[in-house]
């Protein structure tokens, strides 16, 4: 069974075409990074994936079911691209309240709150309010709640934004070891570079389109970086319109 699936789905919001006849499947233990410039469909693959927004067409499945349904996202991670905290509250009782959601019960939910903090480095920030957070220290508490409980599917928008180059590295470092895991891992990224090394598959999307979706040894020209391949496609397609 693939862990998701985008069977030609379109999405439109009124006149404007945001995903156009778009298939992707991922299977269970893979790991993919969705790549595309600003507004090419890529937080918008998301949102259809997770339930939060409707295909115009086409079928949506999330872990073999319609990700509308709450069960669909049992054992789901996400980090959004614009995370949005509650000032006001801890970090710890955020990370407990996400727990809760994931149906971490008891004392399985304390320990899974250490062992969050302990993974992203914030056992020191465990009693402060995310108001007071840096906005890196924010993306690492995003980081937190979505690795929660070891997910068995992990969604993460931009997972870098905010982050200097340690923090960068240690995301790099917890997808790798969720991957090791058996996580099943979708990564959208301007990065590039930390998708060639944290992903095996990548798919590209432009004005909505998918431009390429495989094994990185069969979208990449020999010799030829990724970076290379995105600005070969892209332009490509650019041209072709």
């Amino acid at each position: 069974m693939d862990a998701l699936e985008l069977a030609c789905v379109s999405k439109r919001y009124g006149g404007r075409s945001a995903l156009s006849e778009v298939s992707l499947q991922l299977e269970e233990g893979a790991a993919l990074g969705l790549l595309g410039p600003n507004g090419a469909g890529k937080t918008t693959a998301l949102r259809l994936l997770l339930g939060f927004a409707r295909p115009s067409s086409g079928g949506v499945s999330l872990r073999g079911q319609d990700p509308r349904d709450a069960r669909a996202r049992v054992g789901v991670g996400y980090l959004p691209e614009r995370l949005v905290l509650p000032e006001r509250t801890r970090v710890d009782d955020f990370l407990r309240f996400h727990g809760s959601l994931a149906g971490i019960g008891g004392a399985d939910r304390e320990q899974a709150v250490h062992d969050a903090l302990k993974l992203t480095d914030l056992a020191s920030r465990a009693r402060d309010r995310l108001g007071t957070l840096s906005k890196g220290l924010r993306q690492r508490v995003g980081f937190a709640q979505a690795l929660m409980g070891r997910p068995a599917l992990l969604l993460l928008d931009e997972p870098t934004s905010g982050l200097d180059p340690l923090g960068v590295r240690d995301a790099r470092e917890w997808i790798l070891r969720a991957r090791e895991q058996g996580t099943t891992i979708l990564v959208s990224s301007h990065v590039l570079s930390e998708v060639e090394r944290t992903c095996d598959r990548v798919a590209i999307l432009h004005e909505g389109s998918l431009l390429a979706d495989g094994r990185l040894d069969e979208v990449l020209r020999d010799g030829e970086s990724l970076e290379d391949a995105f600005v070969r496609l892209v332009r490509g397609e650019a041209a072709a319109s």
